[in-house]
């Protein structure tokens, strides 16, 4: 089997993104059922570098792999040549020599290209500056166990153009369905990541016109990780652009809130909004395990039914 990498949800058609959502939520419903009896990564080893700090990531792929009988490994740049300045293909091509895939939560997606292209085993991008897919994978997965199937419904994504904002447009193209994405002059996606998207996603300024009949709300902090600088600017620039209850009330009744977490209450979104009934936060949070799963058993042993 060739190696696949998945370092954005454009690295899989369409048909193998709703195998993976499917096999996610069979993974977890066994999970419930029969517990860790699945275990087909015996001796199987994930290598997992983070240069960027992480509790559901690392939790969720480390997990993952005890649960699956494999191993996972914790690098950080503290741990490797990496920090020492050796190039990024050499450390791809000594670690594939040893280990059956890498996942990396990195600043630089050019970087994890790089890294990838050097790479004889599956690497996953677990964050970069740019995207963060497997997040989308819990996303979706946890919106199609509330709702079914998202094709041709609205999702609304509230904030900044980040790295997050990327990965739901690609997750409405290769998902089929429709994108609104609210945030404030200046703070807009990557004008080439909007264009591929094309009809399917649009740009608004106001949140409550955005919001207005949403099946999906979601969003993310106004300052991420490396930005801490510019709080105080994006502050300002946001204000007006908070997700509150009265606000998710303008969507439809059966409308959901997302959150990748973590959340600043009282900034991007009211104290009390993660404790309303609409919010799936914590579902969406532990989605990751299972997602991953899913998508660690694809890339190691193609497709599973």
């Amino acid at each position: 089997m060739a190696t696949r990498h998945f370092l954005t949800l454009l690295d899989l058609t369409p048909d193998e993104l709703t195998h993976l959502i499917r096999r996610a939520i069979t993974i977890k419903n066994g999970l419930k059922t029969h517990g860790p009896t699945y275990t087909p990564f015996s001796n199987r080893t994930l290598a997992m570098i983070f240069e960027k700090s992480s509790t559901r990531t690392r939790v969720s792929f480390e997990t993952a792999m005890a649960q699956f009988g494999g191993h996972a490994l914790f690098l950080s740049p503290r741990d490797t040549q990496l920090g020492r300045g050796e190039p990024i293909a050499d450390t791809a091509r000594v670690l594939s020599e040893m280990v059956d895939a890498v996942m990396i939560r990195t600043f630089s997606h050019a970087g994890l290209e790089t890294f990838a292209a050097a790479s004889t085993v599956p690497v996953i991008n677990a964050l970069t500056d740019d995207y963060h897919p497997c997040q989308l994978l819990a996303d979706v997965m946890t919106w199609t166990e509330c709702r079914g199937s998202v094709r041709g419904k609205t999702a609304v994504w509230i904030g900044d153009g980040n790295n997050m904002c990327h990965s739901w447009i690609n997750a409405a193209r290769q998902f089929d369905f429709q994108l609104r994405i609210c945030c404030p002059e200046g703070y807009d996606p990557d004008p080439a990541i909007l264009a591929a998207a094309g009809e399917r996603v649009t740009i608004l300024r106001d949140p409550q016109q955005a919001v207005d009949g949403a099946d999906l709300v979601t969003t993310d902090v106004w300052a991420s990780m490396g930005q801490e600088e510019e709080q105080a600017r994006r502050e300002q620039a946001f204000r007006g652009f908070q997700v509150t209850e009265a606000l998710l009330d303008r969507a439809a009744g059966d409308a959901l809130f997302l959150h990748c977490l973590p959340a600043h209450r009282g900034e991007e979104i009211s104290e009390t909004l993660l404790d309303d009934p609409r919010a799936v936060v914590w579902q969406e949070a532990g989605n990751r395990l299972h997602a991953q799963k899913a998508l660690l058993e694809f890339l190691l042993l193609g497709r599973v039914e």
